[in-house]
């Protein structure tokens, strides 16, 4: 139950953490707190089905760019929920690219504040 728990904290946090994005004038507009869920669902659905077909596809370039090109993806990725939603607009590539790599940083925050607030969980048996 606690996982499920961690989850839902998590996704609303995420939900805000788009909410501060609209907020610093960079070129992405969420329209409601609702959108801002809704844009944190389906980035979270591309980057668990689609990302890593993304990340095959361009494997070559990926490792000649030392890795740089992931970057691209986690850009086109943000920009693909974009298309998808009607309340979450990007403004353009670079806005995406600015965006995906500050929301990335603000998930990693949040992933660890809820790892520090509810620590692991040891190993059930039985």
């Amino acid at each position: 139950m606690l996982e499920g728990m961690t989850l839902i904290l998590r996704w609303l946090l995420l939900g805000c953490a788009l909410l501060l994005l609209t907020q610093l004038n960079i070129g992405i507009d969420v329209r409601s707190f609702g959108s801002a869920l809704w844009a944190a669902f389906v980035i979270g659905l591309l980057n668990a089905f689609v990302r890593p077909l993304l990340i095959l596809l361009t494997l070559p370039v990926t490792v000649l760019t030392l890795g740089m090109f992931l970057f691209v993806i986690n850009a086109l990725t943000f920009q693909m929920a974009s298309g998808l939603l009607e309340g979450f607009q990007v403004a353009g590539f670079w806005n995406a690219l600015l965006g995906s790599v500050l929301y990335s940083i603000m998930s990693l925050v949040i992933d660890v504040a809820i790892q520090r607030l509810f620590g692991p969980r040891p190993p059930q048996i039985g």
